[in-house]
């Protein structure tokens, strides 16, 4: 990873007082935490973005700060996928005296517990949350991935592109990555001059989808836009090709995920594209492709790291971005001399660095001066990747 640069800001912010905090910390140990949603409706996303942190953890154990090396300890919480667990699994984390925080997989509850980080002067990164009010509503909210907004305009402009014309949407009510995500695409692509046949809903937790499907069969919809999570996906995918929907079905980021494919069945996900962060089969970068195949050999080594990241070894988005968020922290708090919120949080702000899913810099808000995404399609039961698009297409 390349070195970071930082400005003579954050250079100049490392008064007398902040650097005096760092000896105070017992037995030269720093606690990140880490807020995923071990269980609930995301727990297999959150999960998997977990490994992500743990095998950077591995790779990167230490960080030098004014000249002593700190063991870094990865203190991790459940959200439990629910915005109310989510406050209070933030509110131990303050607790416990982490030093800043990586999550969550899912917006709702990164904008939930959003204030009680910036109460406590606490940074955060978000790996996977693309949702705008994570950081536009927290001034101490970063994150390494794209947006909903790009996202969504993306993945409407392939459908524009692709010759379709009529797209029913279907959106999880009450979160806010699904319905943003959706919406999002509504609006780009009627600007296009496409046509959203019909929106559909559903509850969560909700596993017959067929009322909703026959409503889309009905309206004749050529393809489905559906971002939710990799728990419904399967579901939605196979009762669609049930009722013999055969429209093209595309989502968002979180279908990026080897998972859906294994409890949909290949037939059925046959043709299915999505947006991701990453694609492991990039061979452009010599960073991407060193992460890959450490990854895959950290995966293997331990059964229970397979099972966690879906009984196989593919290296999915979220987890190559938590990667990146872990080292923005470390690379941070190296540079800012200090483990004081206000100048960590500027030392963040500052970042330049390579990772694995592209250069990570930010601008004013926290968020990643990002403009490309991958689009990966199924073929023969594997994503395979097919183009990456930027903010300029």
């Amino acid at each position: 990873m390349k070195k970071m640069v930082l400005s003579a800001v954050v250079a100049c912010a490392m008064t007398v007082s902040a650097l005096a905090a760092v000896p105070a910390m017992a037995e030269d140990v720093i606690k990140i935490g880490l807020f995923e949603p071990l269980t609930g409706e995301n727990g297999g996303g959150g999960t998997q973005e977990a490994q992500g942190a743990q095998y950077a953890n591995e790779v990167r154990p230490t960080v030098t700060i004014d000249g002593t090396e700190y063991k870094v300890e990865l203190d991790t919480v459940d959200n439990k996928s629910d915005k109310t667990e989510g406050v209070t699994a933030a509110q131990k984390l303050v607790s416990d005296g982490v030093v800043a925080v990586i999550g969550s997989y899912g917006s709702g509850v990164s904008i939930a517990a959003g204030p009680t980080f910036a109460e406590a002067k606490i940074p955060a990164i978000g790996a996977s949350c693309t949702n705008p009010q994570v950081t536009s509503g927290c001034e101490y909210y970063f994150r390494v991935c794209f947006l909903d907004p790009f996202q969504g305009s993306v993945m409407a402009q392939y459908a524009f592109d692709e010759g379709y014309k009529k797209v029913a949407t279907i959106e999880q009510l009450g979160d806010d990555y699904s319905a943003g995500l959706s919406n999002f695409f509504k609006k780009q692509f009627t600007a296009l001059g496409g046509e959203i046949v019909t929106s559909q809903t559903f509850q969560t937790n909700q596993s017959d989808f067929k009322a909703i499907l026959t409503e889309v069969k009905a309206s004749g919809a050529e393809a489905i836009f559906a971002p939710s999570s990799i728990a419904t996906a399967p579901l939605i995918i196979k009762q669609a090709r049930e009722l013999g929907i055969d429209a093209a079905i595309m989502a968002g980021d979180t279908w990026y995920n080897t998972t859906i494919i294994d409890n949909a069945g290949a037939e059925n996900c046959e043709g299915m594209v999505v947006s991701t962060f990453f694609d492991e089969a990039d061979e452009s970068s010599q960073v991407v492709i060193d992460f890959v195949k450490g990854y895959k050999e950290w995966l293997n080594a331990d059964s229970s790291r397979i099972e966690k990241n879906g009984g196989n070894d593919a290296v999915v988005g979220n987890v190559a971005l938590c990667y990146d968020a872990y080292n923005v922290i470390c690379d941070a708090l190296e540079a800012a001399g200090t483990t004081d919120g206000e100048a960590l949080k500027a030392a963040i702000a500052a970042v330049s660095t390579e990772g694995v899913t592209g250069q990570i810099t930010f601008d004013e808000i926290g968020d990643a001066n990002k403009d490309s995404a991958y689009i990966d399609v199924v073929k023969d039961g594997k994503f395979s990747f097919l183009k990456q698009v930027s903010v300029e297409e």
